[in-house]
């Protein structure tokens, strides 16, 4: 019989669809109710698999731009009702391996009780319990770029945004405000983005705390010309600035989260996707807070023109309420050059 295996040994049924095979990852679940193809070709699952809590997935179909990179990261997915056969073959074409017929709802029931956990999919307990921990794990450099490139050529300020597995809707964001964009990999010289209005650092998959020279090189160009830093570029101006991470027993992931911003009071639904999390802190330079967990979901230093956000202000996909915030990024490199 199929199914999702988990670590602890529990079985959770199910009939396999899309790509044959053996999948194995950690176990996550997603809370959004659309918006699964852009979920399943997000970098920063990496590594992981994926469990979706909406009970029918694959209504409305597939579409090339509503892919967040060139090919799907998840290792698999699962699913209470696959909704096919667009989105199946889909998964089967793109080599994603699949369940449907789960009882997903007694597994992130689990899997929030217990915690985000190694899981297999066709494959024994000795090989899930072999899987490495998530903690730990420097990904960045497996779902980054590995050359520079421009993705859009004209616009009124020159943005450089460091890939450690950046979705494209962060480009698409940037370019539609007016900037010129130009992606780098995730180990760029700071020198190099100096040289540029303004700098974004992407999401991405794995742990952030891994990631010394990546935050060395933030270190390094916090001052020098703006940044904003978005999910894992978040987390590294965090430690580049004194603050600690830490895994999130299940992580957020999904469209409704809700984030106040402390200087207006006002309560934003976001979108996110990501297992660590910054502490809670009360300094003043923590501009938004999670109402689930209080940890911290953005960070401001007037004095270093930087600032961060670990929710997905792209909104892809997602509720729109944050979707000002990159549009006021390139508006505030426009007025200072």
């Amino acid at each position: 019989m199929s199914g999702l295996l988990l670590e602890d040994g529990e079985l959770f049924p199910g009939e396999p669809v899309g790509a044959p095979g053996r999948a194995l990852g950690e176990a996550v679940f997603a809370t959004s109710m659309t918006g699964y193809q852009e979920l399943v070709t997000d970098p920063s699952y990496a590594g992981q698999i994926l469990c979706f809590t909406a009970p029918m997935v694959g209504n409305y179909g597939v579409a090339p731009a509503r892919s967040e990179s060139a090919a799907p990261h998840v290792r698999a997915v699962v699913m209470r009702e696959a909704r096919g056969p667009e989105w199946t073959d889909w998964l089967g074409e793109t080599g994603v391996v699949g369940l449907t017929g789960v009882d997903t709802r007694a597994l992130v029931t689990h899997l929030r009780d217990c915690g985000a956990m190694r899981a297999g999919i066709n494959a024994t307990l000795e090989e899930v319990r072999a899987v490495p921990e998530m903690a730990g794990q420097a990904l960045a450099g497996e779902v980054s770029t590995g050359t520079p490139y421009v993705f859009h050529e004209e616009g009124d300020v020159r943005v450089a945004v460091v890939d450690y597995g950046c979705k494209r809707s962060i480009t698409v964001r940037l370019a539609a405000a007016g900037a010129a964009v130009t992606v780098y990999p995730h180990d760029v010289d700071a020198d190099e983005l100096a040289a540029y209005d303004g700098v974004v650092l992407s999401n991405g998959p794995g742990d952030p705390e891994p990631l010394h020279a990546e935050v060395a090189t933030v270190s390094d160009i916090l001052g020098r010309t703006p940044v904003l830093g978005i999910c894992l570029g978040h987390q590294l101006i965090a430690l580049a600035t004194g603050h600690g991470t830490y895994k999130l027993p299940f992580g957020h992931r999904g469209a409704n989260h809700p984030v106040l911003e402390r200087a207006s009071g006002r309560v934003l639904v976001t979108s996110q996707n990501h297992g660590f999390a910054v502490r809670e802190s009360d300094e003043r330079a923590a501009t938004h807070v999670s109402l689930y967990d209080g940890t911290v979901e953005g960070l401001a230093y007037p004095d270093l023109r930087a600032r961060s956000l670990q929710f997905h202000p792209e909104a892809g996909p997602g509720p729109h309420d944050a979707r000002p915030l990159i549009e006021s990024f390139v508006q505030e490199l426009r007025d200072a050059s």
